[in-house]
């Protein structure tokens, strides 16, 4: 059972239980194993956590500033890290977009704490995040301070930059021998039409006077950050990656960029685990063409394969068919919609509806033995 999220409806570890307690009902002599899984994004910290790593948990400051108590994973020497734990469109008091003010720190208070735990490797998933500050909070969150022309220090937030005069980066942390990889894929620039701004503001609040506003912030932000850390990274693919996060990642933390799914699926030992198995069961919310980018059900199916198992997956709604499913190496896809078509009850019945899905999978792909 390797499922990703059905996003405002299950976790991936959620999906994983239903469709393991569905299938034990159906068939409760095969041995089954749950290994939820995350392409980087929310959700990551959870799939390492459900594969055996250590859960830590630390206060934070939320996007908005209040505390939050945020989780990290560690295995030895090596931390995951998830800016939607912290400073996440969930953590968003009663919801509500700040895309002027949000900020980025928490994350960075989260990678501070995995370096006072000893990391020398953090992945860090960029997915879910509320703000388009450019990774400025993250900074701060490590010890910077962002100052104006009179020398105080920066209200939180992409439209602040604007004001931007100095970074005083003397608190930042020693990251000597520190490897840092942003689990996720290729962003675009920081900058521009095609930037952190126009891409991340407007899902995240924003108004298009707003988005210009944001923009400016950030070309003030990299002309300095840039002339600080000696790294020219507006320009680099992944800068943009969560409202510029990935820009701050690149020029302070020199991190590079792995694409997502598979960094995690190593991460969380899917081939070891996978090998063997006579069925693996992946899925997403919605499967469609936009998965064929790279999300974790793809990566799952590629993986499987490599391992010689066969593929199926779940689904609230299914948009893949024919010669795209075959060569994402999916062999079926059971929906959701094919058994509830109104969508609202499909929402809030969605556990129960994948455990009636394992009935349909456990005919066609695990047969009851002939005794």
């Amino acid at each position: 059972m390797a499922p990703g999220r059905f996003p405002g409806t299950l976790t991936a570890a959620q999906v994983a239980r239903h469709l393991a307690a569905g299938l034990r009902r159906a068939r409760p002599d095969v041995p089954l194993v749950e290994l939820p899984v995350a392409d980087g994004g929310d959700g990551t910290v959870e799939a390492a956590v459900a594969a055996g790593w250590r859960r830590v948990e630390v206060e934070v400051c939320g996007p908005t500033g209040r505390p939050v108590t945020a989780r990290l994973a560690v295995r030895g020497r090596t931390a995951v890290v998830e800016l939607a734990e912290a400073s996440g469109l969930r953590r968003l008091p009663g919801g509500k977009p700040r895309p002027l003010t949000a900020s980025s720190v928490g994350t960075g208070q989260l990678v501070a704490h995995a370096l006072r735990l000893g990391a020398r490797r953090i992945v860090l998933g960029l997915g879910g995040g509320a703000c388009t500050d450019g990774g400025a909070g993250l900074v701060q969150g490590l010890g910077g301070r962002l100052l104006d022309a009179l020398g105080k220090d920066l209200p939180p937030g992409g439209a602040a930059l604007r004001s931007l005069h100095a970074l005083d980066l003397r608190a930042l942390p020693d990251l000597a021998g520190v490897e840092v990889v942003v689990a996720g894929d290729a962003a675009g620039p920081l900058l521009g039409r095609g930037g952190a701004a126009a891409v991340d503001g407007p899902p995240r609040g924003a108004s298009r006077d707003e988005v210009r506003v944001l923009d400016a912030g950030l070309r003030r932000w990299a002309d300095l950050a840039e002339a600080a850390s000696r790294r020219a990274a507006r320009d680099l693919p992944g800068a943009g990656a969560a409202g510029g996060v990935g820009f701050a990642a690149l020029a302070f933390l020199g991190a590079t960029i792995e694409p997502g799914a598979a960094l995690m699926l190593d991460l969380l030992d899917f081939t070891g685990r996978a090998r063997g198995a006579h069925l693996v069961v992946t899925g997403e919310g919605t499967l469609d063409t936009r998965s064929l980018r790279g999300t974790a059900p793809i990566g799952v199916a590629r993986a499987a394969a490599r391992a010689g198992a066969p593929v199926i997956a779940v689904a609230g709604r299914r948009g893949l068919t024919g010669e795209r499913l075959r060569k994402a190496r999916i062999q079926a896809v059971y929906a959701l919609d094919d058994i509830e078509p109104d969508a609202e009850r499909r929402v809030r019945r969605a556990g129960p509806l994948l455990e009636q899905l394992t009935v349909a999978i456990a005919d066609e792909w695990l047969p009851v033995p002939r005794r």
